[in-house]
């Protein structure tokens, strides 16, 4: 993850203060791969992700494909990814498009914990396995439909209090700090929030405002700069994912906040990996988006072969801070 991408240099025009603007992707994301040729004997599995946009998503996707090449004998590989993480739609026409191309299996990471459940439904109907992974399905709309789709990633509740938890140790109680939310319907979104709250609670702080800034780095700027306007007092800003970090870091610049207001985030992405070690960001969680998918892969693979349900499978998290 030492490599910079397009999300690292958009994150520099940000703290420089030259505007709010996405990065666009190295690839074009928000369109299926093409179609992998059958190799006889050979399972395809796909990956469906969110933005690749997303430092985060990239990573997950080289990834796979560095296994994919490592196993190169023993399955074929299509990722594809959407531009942005709120179209939905889009996401759920990937999924259509690889169940239209017969794969064997799909992994997953819903853009949406409840609208993707369908698909996935549909997807099983077909005779391909589905494996979910990083933002967990709603268990309440998979019973309603019955559907039993297993989980790999990581607990959001407890990576989000690690980090609030260190946060919280270099505040004294009663000191008031902020949320930055990622998307309400997400299920990884909902548990990071209450990761924080968790801590605030814990640490006796106050939490003063809590807001949704949908993931992305533009909103989080927006969302933090009136913050910080109508609570100059705020402490700490805790962020539910790194790109909002990153907008939150340029929205404190803007204020005249910086070293004032400490940052957290959760991903563990190379920007604000560096921002840790500059010193501009307090710490973030590392979910090991490189290996996050390749659990998934695993999960399929054994899927496949051997026609049952794995259980679900809590990866790691690990607290990120300066060395």
């Amino acid at each position: 993850m030492s490599r910079r991408t397009p999300i690292a240099a958009l994150a520099l025009l940000l703290l420089a203060g030259c505007g709010g603007g996405e990065s666009a992707p190295g690839a074009a994301p928000g369109s299926a791969s093409s179609p992998a040729p059958a190799t006889p004997g050979k399972p395809r599995i796909a990956l469906v992700m969110k933005s690749l946009a997303n430092e985060f998503f990239s990573v997950m996707a080289e990834g796979a494909r560095k296994y994919q090449s490592e196993h190169a004998d023993e399955f074929d590989l299509l990722v594809n990814g959407i531009k942005d993480e709120r179209d939905i739609a889009r996401q759920v026409a990937l999924m259509e498009d690889m169940i239209g191309q017969k794969v064997d299996a799909i992994v997953i990471a819903p853009a949406d914990s409840k609208a993707l459940v369908s698909v996935c439904r549909r997807a099983q109907e077909a005779g391909i396995a589905v494996v979910n992974i990083d933002n967990k399905l709603d268990d309440a709309v998979l019973a309603e439909q019955g559907v039993k789709i297993p989980f790999v990633g990581p607990d959001n509740r407890a990576g989000a209090k690690l980090v609030g938890d260190y946060v919280a140790g270099k505040l004294q109680p009663g000191d008031p700090v902020a949320i930055v939310e990622g998307l309400k319907t997400a299920f990884n979104g909902q548990q990071r929030l209450l990761g924080f709250q968790d801590s605030a609670k814990a640490a006796d702080l106050k939490v003063v405002d809590s807001q949704s800034a949908q993931w992305e780095i533009a909103q989080a700027n927006r969302v933090a700069s009136a913050m910080l306007s109508e609570h100059p007092e705020i402490k700490a800003l805790l962020c539910c994912n790194d790109s909002m970090a990153l907008g939150a870091l340029a929205a404190v610049k803007s204020a005249g906040r910086s070293g004032q207001v400490h940052i957290v985030g959760y991903d563990g992405i190379a920007a604000v990996r560096q921002a840790i070690q500059d010193g501009t960001i307090l710490a973030t969680v590392d979910q090991h988006a490189d290996q996050l998918a390749v659990f998934g892969l695993q999960y399929a693979l054994d899927l496949v072969a051997r026609k049952e349900t794995p259980a679900d499978r809590t990866t790691p998290v690990d607290l990120v801070v300066k060395e």
